[in-house]
């Protein structure tokens, strides 16, 4: 089946500091979205090593932990797939204007994790 991890999210009280620190320790590219709460992560190696890229935004309850998002085709057919297999849906299908779709979901054993669906048009 073809749905790799294709994104993260770090969840912080302050992500311009916590950005400081991914960007000392690792080396990582950091750059503030304008006018969003949201910050865009390059993790890409000087050996070019494969990684993925993520984000880091402002943690929007003491419990936001770090997700996961996975490609999928659609957003609301694997949903139903989630759903059918004893996950849940817990942030419905949901805009991302003029990028794409995404989910948050839980596993069955309440495991946060994302649905992504790209898709130039949404929004």
């Amino acid at each position: 089946m073809d749905a790799p991890v294709v994104h993260f999210e770090i969840p912080a009280n302050n992500p311009e500091k916590l950005s400081g620190f991914y960007t000392d320790i690792f080396g990582w590219k950091i750059e503030k979205v304008p006018g969003m709460d949201y910050w865009f992560v390059t993790t890409k190696s000087a050996q070019e090593k494969p990684g993925i890229n993520g984000g880091l935004m402002k943690k929007m309850n003491p419990g936001h932990v770090p997700t996961n998002y996975i490609d999928v085709s659609s957003v609301e057919e694997w949903s139903k797939k989630v759903a059918a297999a004893g996950g849940q849906v817990i942030m419905p299908k949901t805009a991302v204007p003029q990028m794409g779709w995404f989910a948050v979901c839980l596993d069955p054993e309440g495991n946060v994790f994302g649905l992504w669906q790209n898709d130039p048009s949404a929004g």
